[in-house]
């Protein structure tokens, strides 16, 4: 799927994701201390203790904030009530620690690809026109065991991520890694 998208948007400014770094986001923290980072070790891990492992499926294609807009091109996800609150309990004890708060509603994404801020308007139009064709049905499903903890460095060549901790979910063992 990745690749022929790929292919049909050959030449138009995107940046896209290596397939090892696509995941689901559940909070964006920003900036972490460090003094802050064992406290927030702490809270994911209560948190996270307190829901168990579920199953999410992967399938459909979009754009945030619209197709006819494209900053983002994603595949979409469908993700049990289990999941949302978790993000929910994520969000609220983020907060308290004094995390800002995500306004907009949990969305699950995945995000294949970032459309540059120097696309031009044939650029739009093209993935646009792509996105309104390009089918993408059910790609799979899997199980959700753990949640991770990453450290995001931003390098010329893309986000470089850093596994600082993992959470296992009611139910499962944690991932050696």
């Amino acid at each position: 799927m990745s690749l022929e998208l790929k292919s049909r948007l050959e030449g138009v400014s995107i940046r896209w994701i290596p397939t090892e770094n696509i995941h689901l986001t559940l909070k964006f923290l920003g900036n972490v201390s460090t003094s802050n980072l064992e406290i927030l070790k702490g809270i994911l891990a209560k948190v996270v203790s307190n829901h168990s492992e579920c199953d999410i499926s992967v399938g459909g294609i979009g754009a945030f904030p619209k197709p006819q807009n494209p900053r983002v091109i994603w595949v979409g996800m469908e993700v049990p009530q289990e999941l949302v609150q978790l993000q929910h309990n994520i969000e609220v004890e983020t907060a308290r620690l004094g995390y800002s708060r995500e306004h907009r509603p949990f969305s699950p994404h995945l995000t294949l690809g970032r459309v540059s801020r120097n696309a031009n308007t044939e650029d739009v139009h093209a993935i646009s026109g792509v996105l309104e064709e390009f089918k993408v049905g059910f790609l799979g499903a899997a199980r959700v065991h753990n949640v991770h903890l990453y450290r995001s460095d931003l390098k010329p060549s893309g986000a470089v991520y850093t596994s600082l901790s993992s959470f296992p979910l009611m139910g499962a063992e944690l991932e050696s890694r």
